[in-house]
């Protein structure tokens, strides 16, 4: 029985999660020198590949900063600890007013700590800037949100992110996917995980059909393998971009199913069909590879 997944102490929508185990099964058939990811989000996927080299991007500065402050050392799990708890303590006695005077403090002044707090106070667990680069998620209204068991789980987490990282050449940088994949060499491999075009936006994540498309003609053009999320179908809907821009030959996408919900209650719960599209040699690792011109298929019969 396989070891569950490591998770790092950001929330995110479109966590990576569910996916982290068949993304390194995929990627450990086959060899490369450095891990590229210009869209890294919550870093979930390389604290479970946990390769040696990497290049971690990703264009929020709030998440790369927090990172860079793990791996240097200037926020320790002990740190957390103690900041989450006495925040918390505030956050019983002040509530939805303690919660706002922290939002004004960190979009006047952002600072890590500030940013973990809102990440695991807001509604929802929702990551979401305004156009001015603000955060403007509203306050979650869940009783004793840093609960000591709570924050110990994040503390460990951190402690997790801290311990990989002090042990393996990663960077972090906050820079645009153009940019990011402009340094991709032979040895790389490029893992890809863009906002989904048309599901979730906002100042930092914000994604337009032309920048699919743009991400799609740079990995098609790479010196080396790469790997990319998406989502395929859902019960409502297909994502015609696959078909549109990976009805190539020797491009392969393997579809994996999940439950994901969103809001307090399982009956929000949805059917996601999620893609990985890769130019790996698949062969081995995944027992029926479908080539793009399958898939579109399935796009023309729906």
């Amino acid at each position: 029985m396989s070891a569950p997944p490591l998770v790092p102490p950001l929330k995110c929508q479109g966590i990576k999660t569910k996916l982290a185990g068949e993304i390194r099964r995929i990627s450990e058939a086959q060899g490369f020198e450095r891990w590229v990811e210009p869209f890294c989000g919550s870093c979930v996927v390389a604290l479970n590949v946990q390769p040696e080299r990497a290049l971690l991007c990703d264009t929020n500065v709030h998440v790369i900063r927090l990172y860079q402050d793990i791996q240097a050392g200037r926020v320790t799990p002990w740190l957390a600890r103690e900041f989450l708890a006495e925040q918390g303590e505030k956050l019983s006695a002040g509530g939805e007013d303690y919660y706002y005077t922290v939002r004004e403090r960190f979009n006047r002044q952002p600072c890590s700590l500030d940013f973990l707090f809102l990440n695991r106070s807001c509604f929802n667990g929702v990551m979401r800037f305004n156009r001015k680069g603000g955060f403007n998620v509203p306050y979650c209204h869940k009783k004793d949100r840093f609960a000591q068991a709570y924050v110990t789980k994040i503390a460990n987490q951190i402690r997790r992110i801290a311990d990989v990282a002090a042990m393996r050449e990663w960077t972090f940088i906050a820079t645009d996917f153009r940019q990011t994949l402009r340094t991709a060499g032979p040895g790389d491999l490029v893992y890809a995980d863009p906002p989904y075009a048309g599901r979730h936006v906002d100042y930092f994540n914000s994604w337009s059909e032309a920048d699919e498309e743009a991400l799609a003609r740079l990995l098609k053009g790479l010196p080396c393998r790469f790997i990319l999320s998406t989502w395929h179908s859902n019960e409502f809907r297909t994502n015609a971009m696959i078909g549109k821009n990976w009805n190539c030959p020797g491009i392969h996408v393997l579809t994996r199913e999940h439950f994901y919900h969103v809001g307090s209650s399982e009956d929000l719960r949805h059917l996601m069909v999620e893609a990985l599209i890769t130019n790996l040699a698949v062969g081995q690792a995944d027992p029926e590879p479908r080539e793009a011109s399958e898939q579109l298929a399935f796009f023309e019969r729906a």
